[in-house]
């Protein structure tokens, strides 16, 4: 069955009838990223101006008698509308359907794109288009290439497009009995049809371009998807994957670049000429800044290694801890324990550089007794969300959330408490005799033979 929704890719608004309704469930993300469980109704109409999601192409969204339309998908030849309503639609009843028109104009910008520029790439490079994504922001095709697309050849490609937009050739569609190879034969049909179609198929014409079988919608003139670019080609196992963007989304790209600019101008305080030079200056400094405080570091976790050597052994803690929030340096750990003495219970740990009781990513080391690392060890991964191991009185993980550190010290603390013994007093215990009677006689105790 062919839609209204493809018979004509820019009707906004038709009325239908309703020919079955029934409740249902469906988990929706909106916009935000967030997923909610929607309860409503699986509706479908005599026919519908809004598409079902395939070929590539998401679904429409829209309204039924002002009602959100939040899925549509095909079931053979039919269209199944996901509505969110409170109450159950009228089998027969007539229904107004109206289209979300920007979100169809941008799926129809991008399809219409990709076909134009798949086309441009097979007969520029006799690269074959094995699949694509119509992504949220930037779509992207699958070219059966392994070498790897210069920014020449995109400019190439790009170039072509624009000037065929220019041109504004028309885009038509037409409908041809897939079983008659004469009328098939010109062509492309990379997914070929589905399982359960019926029917005739429809095919895609660009106007001295190309013809693709295609269930989507599309614009009915080049000059409708104003321009496209190609942002850039990247190579993915065995294949190349060519990012781009069509009409409406190449304008939000630029406003985002543009705006990006403005504010790396306001931070390096130099102008887009500069920027990236100045970044590179910046990423040099930082990393001798780096090997400076890497440098101090261990300076300073030999200074207290030796504060503690220095001292009498009768003066020697029983446990000891340090707690570095200025980057996750296990460097230092290493240089502290390296020349720490022994005999003492060593609890260390290094961190992103938050405040203490943030959540946060890090290293953990425990030394010490051998069985109370073995004890303690998991128990502190538990309370700092890590995970690690230890064996012969050493034990280390990394960790990802520093806001039970405090806790973890205080158990460490209880091992070191003094155990309080606890004296039981006794009452003197009295003997008590039973007084014996006159007549009773006295027996004497038994003898061992």
């Amino acid at each position: 069955m062919v839609f209204k929704c493809q018979e004509d890719s820019f009707l906004k608004q038709f009325k239908t009838k309703i020919v079955s309704s029934e409740f249902a469930t469906l988990d929706w993300t909106n916009g935000k990223g967030e997923t909610k469980n929607l309860k409503g109704y699986n509706v479908t109409c005599e026919d519908t101006i809004l598409f079902p999601e395939g070929g590539g192409q998401p679904c429409d969204y829209g309204t039924f008698d002002d009602c959100p339309v939040r899925n549509v998908i095909r079931k053979g030849s039919t269209a199944v509308h996901f509505v969110e309503a409170p109450k159950t639609f009228e089998i027969g009843a007539e229904v107004s359907q109206v289209l979300d028109f920007p979100r169809r104009l941008d799926h129809m910008q991008q399809h219409s794109g990709q076909h134009l520029i798949t086309a441009l790439f097979d007969r520029e490079f006799k690269y074959d288009t094995t699949s694509w994504s119509l992504g949220s922001s930037v779509s992207y095709i699958q070219l059966s290439t392994q070498h790897l697309i210069s920014r020449e050849s995109l400019d190439l490609i790009e170039t072509q497009a624009n000037d065929l937009i220019r041109e504004g050739r028309n885009v038509s569609v037409i409908l041809v009995d897939p079983e008659v190879a004469q009328e098939f034969q010109d062509a492309r049909a990379p997914r070929g049809l589905p399982k359960d179609h019926e029917g005739l198929a429809r095919v895609v014409r660009i106007e001295g371009i190309e013809s693709n079988m295609c269930c989507g919608t599309h614009v009915t003139n080049l000059s409708q998807l104003q321009c496209i670019k190609l942002l850039y080609a990247e190579k993915v196992k065995s294949n190349i994957l060519v990012h781009f963007v069509v009409g409406e989304r190449v304008l939000r790209k630029l406003g985002e670049v543009f705006q990006r600019e403005l504010q790396l101008t306001q931070a390096l305080k130099g102008g887009p000429n500069q920027h990236l030079e100045l970044v590179q200056k910046l990423q040099q400094n930082g990393k001798v800044n780096r090997k400076i405080f890497q440098l101090l570091l261990k300076d300073f976790a030999a200074a207290e290694a030796e504060r503690l050597e220095d001292l009498p052994k009768k003066e020697r803690p029983k446990h000891f801890s340090i707690h570095r929030r200025d980057g996750i340096e296990v460097d230092f750990i290493n240089t502290f324990l390296r020349l720490a003495p022994e005999g003492i219970f060593y609890f260390l740990t290094v961190s992103e550089a938050v405040s203490a009781g943030s959540n946060a990513k890090g290293h953990l080391v425990l030394r010490g007794d051998p069985e109370l690392v073995e004890k303690l060890g998991p128990e502190f991964m538990e309370l700092l969300e890590g995970k690690g191991n230890g064996k012969e009185g050493s034990f280390q993980g990394k960790i990802n959330n520093l806001a039970k550190l405090q806790e973890c010290q205080e158990l460490l603390e209880t091992q070191f408490r003094p155990k309080k013994i606890i004296t039981e007093v006794l009452e003197p215990v009295v003997p008590v005799f039973e007084e014996v009677q006159e007549d009773e006689e006295v027996q004497e105790p038994a003898t061992a033979s």
